[in-house]
């Protein structure tokens, strides 16, 4: 199953611009705890210039899975092609990598306070 979304990614290249796919990515991050709302869901649809809805989702799911995989296994830059299978585009490899070390840091700083506060919440 997990084959079958990454053939979803070069949906991602229909993006205008990097900072399309940056509102992508920061949007599911963002969401991480609560899902995508609606008005979110119809501009990165828009942005990706899908006709149906359906189409969306796999995508998601394999980004959230790769953003997920990124920051909990707080993986480093030389790692990062690992996260792909082969039949992941070269160009689109290099582009997620670059998103993704652009916002390691702040993510990991999130993930980080959210365990403060679930630790500190117990006590």
């Amino acid at each position: 199953m997990e084959q079958a979304l990454w053939g979803h990614l070069p949906l991602l290249l229909r993006a205008n611009s990097k900072d399309s796919i940056e509102f992508i990515l920061q949007a599911l991050w963002r969401t991480r705890k609560t899902g995508l709302q609606s008005s979110d869901r119809c501009i990165i649809q828009d942005m990706l210039q899908l006709e149906n809805d359906s189409d969306l989702d796999p995508l998601l799911v394999c980004l959230r899975m790769l953003i997920r995989r990124y920051v909990y296994e707080n993986t480093c830059k030389d790692d990062i092609p690992k996260l792909f299978p082969g039949e992941v585009l070269p160009e689109l490899q290099k582009l997620l990598t670059l998103m993704l070390q652009k916002f390691q840091r702040e993510w990991q700083e999130d993930v980080l306070k959210d365990q403060v506060f679930y630790c500190t919440f117990c006590f």
